[in-house]
Parts: structure tokens; C-alpha cells; sequence
């Protein structure tokens, strides 16, 4: 039984759902991190590495059963910009591994943290092509490269990530289907190692490249690699909508992990809005009846918004 699977069946107590951690760059720039920088979160694999894995435990400790690594961002062509050579590259994505499973760990070897709970998992975050490109193409897509240039960029960093001791992948943010069906077909490579699958969307039937959700996850349906489907870093607004549209199409479990609700003004390079971790958790009751059974939050999220989250889950 694939780790996704597990988790579920043992978490009856939350009417069969896993709660996902939140956001990492937002927490790392709330505790001081400068992320203005084309590697965002990963910069901080460089400079500061504690302090990820002090974000991973907090999130753990506010009730979240998935660590997502800081790894989103993280490619051999990202840190070759720094200065850094393959070896070292890898060796960074291999300790983003590393810090959550410690953190994991550290967490779990309390026995007061175990009540009611099933081990955390660590899951190794795949970003799009379009995270590389660092101008937003995660959210548009529309790639200038073929099939094969995609799989040449996504093989290395996969080779390196399917052997870090991450109990699965969180292949997230995927603007088209073409790029998550080039991933699904790659991770056969890999087998067996797991994954989830999460598109952005711009509205509550289309992926951010417009393709309709539902014919992505149906094609994705045949890959059994893939342990889940769903959508993250997208408007809480338009969740319900999609995982309908999902559940219609797919018999995988559905994952939804939406920003916080805030808009972001990209003329004045600021977020507007507070909407609280109060109505994010109200929200996510409704995602969980639509069909979500693993839910968490993207941008703008926080420890906050996860406790809440679990506590209405619950």
C-alpha cells in the first residue's frame, strides 16, 4: 500500500483526511529570511538550513501530517547560476530531504505528540519548469520547450529526489497538462516511487494554461505512480468547483491546497487582504465535501491557518 493510502485508511478519526502543512517562504519570511532572489525558499538550503527545519516542526507541531521539502525551487540549473557544480546541487536537494525528515523525527520521538496521530510524512516538493524561469510561467505555461527538453530538465533533479529517503513526491503548481503527463510518464523510471500531482488553476474548471481539470486528471488516471490528484497554489474560491470536476473523472484521491485568499497586487509587489485562519479552515470543510481527502494550504498560509485547519477537520 502506497504511503498516501495508508494515511488514509488510518485516519478515520478525521473522517478519512490528511492534513497538509502550509506555506514554507511565507513562514521563512516571517522569521527573517530574505527571499527576493530567483531560488526563493531554496536560497535558504544555502544560507540558513536551521531555520527550514524549524518551519518543518512547527508545522508538524500545529497538526499537519505531510512536510513538503524546500525543494519547489531547487533544480541543477537554479543553483549552477550560483556558482554551484552538480555535486553540490544535489547534495542540497539530498538535505532539504534530510531537515524534514529530522524535524519529523524530533517530532515523533515525543510519545505526547503521537496521540490520535499517524507518522508524519515527508513529501520531496517538484516544482514546474516554470519555477526556473522565476517570471511567473508556473501560473501561465505555454512552455517554449518540446516533450523531450522538458523531461531533460525534470530527470536529474527526479534521480536525485526519488533517492533522499522522501517517502513520496509532491509534484506541485503544474500550469498544463502536457508538463504533468511528461512527469507521470517519467516517474515510471523511478518506480515505484510515489507522487501526488497538483495543478494551478485560474478558475474553478480550468488549469492555468486552460485546460479543463477534469480531462487532465482522467488522462493522469492510468499512471499508478500517481497516488493523488488535485490543485494547489489557486484561489480558495475556485477549489469546490474544481474538485468536482475532478471527482468526476478520476478514482484517485483528490488533494487541494489553495493560497490563503489574499490577492496579490503585482503593480504595487504586495499582497492585500487578511482573511484569517479562522475562514481558511471554514473553507475547508466545504473542500473536504466536495471530495478532498488530503488538504493544506500554498501561499500565504501558516502554522496558524494549519492548527485551524485541523481543528475543524477533526
Amino acid at each position: 500500500m502506497n504511503p498516501i493510502a495508508q494515511h488514509l485508511a488510518g485516519s478515520a478519526l478525521r473522517g478519512g483526511t490528511m492534513i497538509l502543512d502550509g506555506a514554507l517562504a511565507t513562514e521563512l519570511e516571517a522569521r527573517g529570511a530574505n527571499l527576493h532572489d530567483p531560488l526563493w525558499s531554496a536560497k535558504i538550503l544555502i544560507e540558513q538550513p536551521a531555520l527550514i527545519r524549524a518551519v518543518h516542526r512547527d508545522y508538524f507541531l500545529a497538526g499537519a501530517d505531510v512536510a513538503t521539502t524546500a525543494t519547489y525551487q531547487a533544480s541543477f540549473e537554479g543553483f549552477a547560476r550560483r556558482g554551484l557544480d552538480a555535486a553540490a546541487a544535489a547534495a542540497l536537494m539530498r538535505n532539504a530531504v534530510d531537515l524534514a525528515r529530522s524535524a519529523r523525527d524530533e517530532f515523533w520521538s515525543d510519545a505526547a505528540n503521537r496521540h490520535g496521530r499517524l507518522r508524519p510524512l515527508v513529501a520531496a516538493s517538484v516544482g514546474p519548469y516554470g519555477a526556473l524561469l522565476a517570471d511567473g510561467s508556473e501560473y501561465r505555461g505555454n512552455y517554449q520547450l518540446s516533450d523531450s527538453e522538458l523531461r531533460d530538465f525534470h530527470r536529474p533533479r527526479l534521480a536525485v529526489l526519488t533517492a533522499s529517503g522522501a517517502d513520496l513526491l509532491a509534484i506541485e503548481t503544474l500550469p498544463c497538462e502536457r508538463e504533468a503527463l511528461v512527469l507521470a510518464q517519467l516517474l515510471q523510471e523511478f518506480a515505484p516511487v510515489p507522487a501526488w500531482i497538483a495543478f494551478s488553476c485560474r478558475d474553478g474548471q480550468h488549469t492555468a494554461e486552460g485546460q479543463r481539470i477534469g480531462d487532465c486528471v482522467a488522462r493522469l488516471e492510468p499512471f499508478t505512480q500517481v497516488v493523488a490528484v488535485g490543485v494547489n497554489c489557486t484561489q480558495p474560491g475556485f477549489i469546490v468547483s474544481l474538485l468536482q470536476e475532478m471527482s468526476r473523472r478520476t478514482d484517485k484521491p483528490l488533494l487541494a491546497y489553495p493560497n490563503s485568499g489574499e490577492q496579490y497586487d503585482g503593480d504595487a509587489h504586495r499582497w492585500r487582504g487578511n482573511p484569517g485562519p479562522e475562514s481558511f479552515a471554514a473553507a475547508a470543510i466545504s473542500w473536504r465535501a466536495a471530495g478532498a481527502k488530503l488538504i493544506g494550504g500554498c501561499c500565504r498560509t501558516t502554522p496558524a491557518d494549519i492548527s485551524a485547519l485541523r481543528q475543524a477537520l477533526s
